[in-house]
């Protein structure tokens, strides 16, 4: 078991690395251990590389986006719910989309194949609400929409920002035919 103090200290790392990693994606460790307020023993003893600190801000993300669904279909019905939901995963990508540059193609295969899962359940949980109560076609894929979203993420992020409307465009494709 993980004493709290130390779930405390990794917790400080995640959000100071997120923050700066945001900023400044080539902060260094030393610069996100002083930002964390721990020692670089404590910071290396979480993460003995960068790369596994970008590995965790990566994984801590995706389970902070996948776990809004819940509340997201409680609130909204299933296509705004849907809308929001990969609005938030656009931003968060595009957050990260610089930083995952910078990381090796063995780290970025690990970033994918850690988070794919996740957010195709997630997807697939969206989907599923919206293809029970008609507001979705019946042959709406997780895999199909993610891949679809990918561009929207690689979309420059300009005031004429074409995500919004390229999302609009997608949504429009799910609609089912009691809309």
């Amino acid at each position: 078991m993980v004493r709290s103090d130390a779930r405390e200290n990794r917790a400080r790392i995640l959000a100071a690395a997120r923050e700066a990693f945001t900023e400044d994606g080539s902060a260094s460790m030393n610069q996100i251990a002083q930002r964390a307020g721990v020692g670089a023993g404590t910071l290396y003893r979480n993460f003995p590389t960068r790369e596994a600190l970008v590995l965790a801000v990566y994984e801590d993300e995706v389970a902070r986006i996948v776990a809004t669904v819940p509340d997201l279909l409680a609130e909204h019905p299933p296509l705004e719910a849907l809308r929001r939901w990969t609005t938030d995963l656009v931003e968060a990508m595009r957050k990260k989309h610089g930083l995952g540059d910078a990381l090796s193609p063995g780290a970025q295969q690990a970033i994918n194949e850690q988070s794919y899962g996740p957010v195709v359940a997630a997807i697939t949980q969206l989907l599923d609400a919206g293809k029970k109560d008609g507001s979705i076609r019946t042959d709406a894929d997780a895999g199909d929409f993610l891949q679809l979203t990918g561009a929207l993420w690689r979309a420059p992020s300009t005031p004429e920002d074409r995500a919004p409307r390229m999302l609009a465009l997608i949504l429009d494709g799910l609609g089912g035919p009691h809309r």
